[in-house]
């Protein structure tokens, strides 16, 4: 991992100002040409590509950073998929949360097939580096197929209860107001939909119980700067 000098060599405003932007764009309903606007008050001349591109180098630099600290899930799951409109676009969510709510993963297809969810159990088995002991699911067939496939790749799947039941994934009404998961519903969001015009579909796609992860400058690794990050792809200034 990249020391705080490497992290932003060859930038040419101070690190201070692009945590700054980077922040308040996460942390509050602010376009780039706001925040254009906000440092122009402030004696700074932006352009709004040289915030956009910030967001998309240094927001996944910082989630690396935050994960880091998190706490590993529980390992009883409960996993469901709905339809979200993202963009003027359905599309399939599926999501997994421990039995506390707290989020294992998301992933967005365009259809809702055991292809779909086999791709979201890998995914979500290997960020996570090990198997759960239960994983709840709800009547839909090519789910609960997909999940023994899955499963039936690692050597010790078979010691994982699948189950099926419409009243414990009721969880997910509370996982949904965490912080974190808008963030996280937003990434994934970008990654498998439009990645050109992805700040327009960040602002379509927003979810009401909030979209703020505050995250302690300390846990990041960004010494002396005033940070509240959270989550997004990669680039260079436009400057």
């Amino acid at each position: 991992m990249l020391n705080i000098d490497a992290l932003f060599k060859g930038r040419h405003f101070d690190r201070e100002i692009i945590v700054l932007c980077v922040r308040w764009y996460l942390r509050y309903k602010l376009s780039f040409r706001d925040l254009v606007e906000m440092m122009a008050e402030r004696g700074l001349s932006l352009a709004h590509t040289t915030i956009m591109r910030w967001i998309q180098r240094y927001v996944p630099e910082f989630e690396r950073r935050w994960n880091r600290f998190v706490r590993p899930v529980g390992r009883s799951w409960r996993v469901d998929e709905t339809y979200v409109k993202i963009k003027g676009r359905w599309t399939y969510l599926y999501r997994a949360v421990d039995k506390e709510g707290k989020t294992v993963d998301f992933l967005l297809r365009a259809k809702r097939d055991s292809a779909a969810a086999k791709a979201f159990f890998r995914r979500a088995f290997r960020r996570q580096g090990r198997l759960p002991h239960k994983i709840t699911l709800d009547g839909y067939q090519a789910s609960h197929r997909a999940a023994k496939e899955a499963l039936g790749e690692h050597s010790e799947g078979n010691r994982c209860n699948i189950r099926s039941s419409k009243y414990l994934t009721d969880v997910f009404d509370k996982s949904l107001s965490v912080p974190g998961v808008v963030i996280v519903l937003f990434r994934f969001s970008l990654e498998a939909l439009c990645p050109a015009g992805w700040q327009r579909k960040r602002r379509g796609q927003q979810v009401k119980p909030g979209r703020r992860a505050p995250v302690r400058h300390a846990l990041l690794g960004l010494e002396g700067a005033n940070t509240a990050l959270s989550f997004a792809p990669c680039g260079m200034d436009g400057d």
